[in-house]
């Protein structure tokens, strides 16, 4: 079963609707963004969905106290790292870590082996911005990193293209943002409803 992640929540209504059409986790952008969050929104809305839901916090070079004075505020599951942030940096904390790794070229690939313990996101490279952007990559390019482990896939998603996307990489989670959104920060209810319909139609095709 594919990881079904919304990420850029930034309200209560849009958080519930998310959990009751099945999002296995939420992300919360604590970094510049047009969908970031205080660490007091964020808090209100993971106190009103169940503790089953991961709760991911989204950082770009963030000072590590203060990632894990958030994490620990905000009561977060999965700390997800989106800058240049080292191996080093990533192992001095408790919770699980994703890293994502902004896929460029082939070169890209080579930062996995650095990364050997953290759940990798592999996300178009945008130049000026760090996750959201809706920029996507070649998903053959991904076919190699597949054969040696696997990873979430973010980027580009959207209802249209998801199923096709796990039916080729048969990625360990998706991750969709402004994919699923009527304006930044705000979902639109039936993409995300027809998102996560397409995700279990693949995952039913792909057993």
């Amino acid at each position: 079963m594919t990881i079904i992640k919304i990420c850029g929540i930034t309200n209560i209504p849009d958080a519930r609707e998310a959990v009751s059409l099945g999002a296995d986790a939420l992300g919360f952008i604590f970094a510049p963004s047009p969908r970031q969050v205080t660490p007091q929104i964020a808090l209100k809305i993971c106190q009103e969905i169940p503790p089953s839901i991961w709760r991911v916090g989204v950082f770009v070079n963030t000072d590590l106290r203060v990632v894990q004075k958030i994490a620990d505020y905000c009561g977060l599951t999965i700390l997800q790292f989106h800058g240049e942030e080292t191996p080093a940096y990533c192992a001095q904390f408790s919770r699980p870590v994703i890293k994502a790794i902004h896929v460029k070229n082939y070169d890209s690939f080579r930062e996995l082996a650095n990364y050997p313990s953290a759940i990798i996101l592999l996300e178009g490279f945008h130049p000026q911005q760090r996750g959201g952007t809706g920029t996507g990559f070649s998903w053959e390019m991904a076919l190699e990193v597949r054969k040696k482990r696997n990873f979430i896939l973010s980027g580009g998603l959207n209802p249209e293209n998801v199923a096709r996307a796990i039916s080729l990489l048969q990625p360990w989670g998706v991750d969709v943002c402004s994919g699923v959104e009527r304006r930044p920060g705000e979902k639109d209810k039936e993409k995300m409803a027809q998102f996560i319909k397409e995700v279990k139609r693949a995952d039913a095709l792909t057993k």
